[in-house]
């Protein structure tokens, strides 16, 4: 069997020539197809704006920028890439640690009894983990109620819906982030985007993601002013001709991953190992999340990881508690009381998941996992 990954893009030949023919037009830069790209996607998930950008993190980055000040508080989750909680600390504001739910979202009830104890908090920036959308009525009630910003990172998320609310809908969040890297639903190779109903924020974030810099009609053939401190954020024509051709697949890429979570769900019913929700056709599944007790076997997650890597397959754990990191228990964090997260880290591991995962592999992937921690 040849190496199965826990993700794994999708390119086909449509892929190949949608780039091939930006490749021949006179913009490999930024181009029309960003602006296409931009428009598709705002369609897809039903949100007025989307500013395309270099990356997930970039799109973190520039939300955080307006969306937050210096010494700001905000309430996140410890179950995610670094890049989110990184984000708040690039504008020198300060991530507070809030414990996970059962379903490795970020716990919307404990936010709020942080919220009722400070009324100092500016925001909230969710994670749509794995796939699984935020709770859109607990969302809608914090921003109301405490008056905080609302950030949700959809990476994980694109697809997905609750109660008929699109993830990067910004239905009750002021704006969402997408990420489009290669493990993700559709790749752009790598990529990201804002999503917003704002209009101000759109046209800040169309300014910092280009310098900050601004070019009229009114100004001479020559000039250009900066107006603000932005970055070189902007993603390419190349990657954004991609994006469309993989936009137009997304639906069935989904399809198919509903297909695999359904049949692990099948494959894992009353054994030892639990999948982190039982099936739900709300979830997008970029990831498919299995819970073992390793207390009760002889074998350590480490051996199992080992194990399965020379068996060609490769889980993942998602994720390291972003609080528990080095860097930030030098800046004093990873003593937050987050037992939720904490037995969810030594009981999570990652399976396969992604369109091109055959029944043949999901097959080989099950029948070894139970080899092992049966043996």
């Amino acid at each position: 069997m040849n190496f199965i990954p826990y993700g794994k893009q999708n390119i086909t030949q449509d892929d190949i020539d949608a780039v091939v023919e930006t490749l021949k037009s006179p913009y490999l830069t930024t181009g029309p197809k960003v602006k296409e790209f931009e428009e598709a996607l705002a369609s897809y998930c039903e949100v007025k704006y989307v500013v395309a950008v270099a990356n997930g993190t970039a799109a973190l980055h520039l939300a955080s920028m307006i969306l937050l000040k210096k010494d700001d508080k905000v309430l996140t989750t410890p179950n995610s890439f670094l890049a989110t909680s990184n984000s708040i600390l690039y504008v020198g504001a300060k991530p507070i640690f809030v414990d996970i739910a059962k379903d490795g979202n970020i716990d919307l009830d404990l936010c709020e009894e942080e919220l009722k104890k400070d009324s100092t908090i500016k925001a909230i920036y969710g994670v749509a983990f794995s796939g699984n959308p935020l709770n859109q009525d607990k969302l809608k009630y914090l921003k109301e109620r405490y008056k905080v910003a609302i950030v949700e990172d959809c990476a994980h998320a694109i697809g997905a819906s609750y109660n008929g609310i699109k993830a990067g809908s910004c239905v009750n969040s002021d704006c969402s982030i997408l990420s489009f890297h290669p493990v993700k639903h559709i790749t752009t190779a790598e990529g990201g985007a804002i999503t917003t109903n704002s209009k101000e924020m759109y046209e800040k974030l169309l300014l910092l993601r280009a310098h900050g810099m601004v070019k009229t009609p009114d100004m001479k053939p020559w000039e250009y002013e900066m107006r603000e401190l932005g970055y070189n954020y902007r993603i390419t024509d190349m990657q954004c001709a991609l994006g469309l051709s993989q936009l137009n697949k997304l639906d069935s890429f989904i399809a198919r991953r509903k297909e695999i979570a359904k049949t692990y769900d099948s494959a894992f019913k009353n054994t030892i190992i639990k999948p982190l929700y039982t099936f739900d056709s709300n979830s997008s599944y970029h990831l498919y999340v299995v819970l073992v007790d390793f207390t009760k076997l002889n074998i350590s997650k480490e051996e199992l990881f080992i194990w399965l890597r020379e068996k060609n397959i490769g889980i993942q754990l998602h994720y390291i508690p972003i609080n528990k990191q080095p860097y930030y228990k030098n800046l004093g964090f990873g003593d937050e009381q987050t037992p939720n997260m904490d037995r969810y880290y030594e009981e999570c591991f990652s399976l396969p998941m992604y369109p091109l995962l055959s029944n043949e592999e999901q097959d080989y992937v099950i029948k070894a996992l139970f080899e092992i921690l049966n043996g």
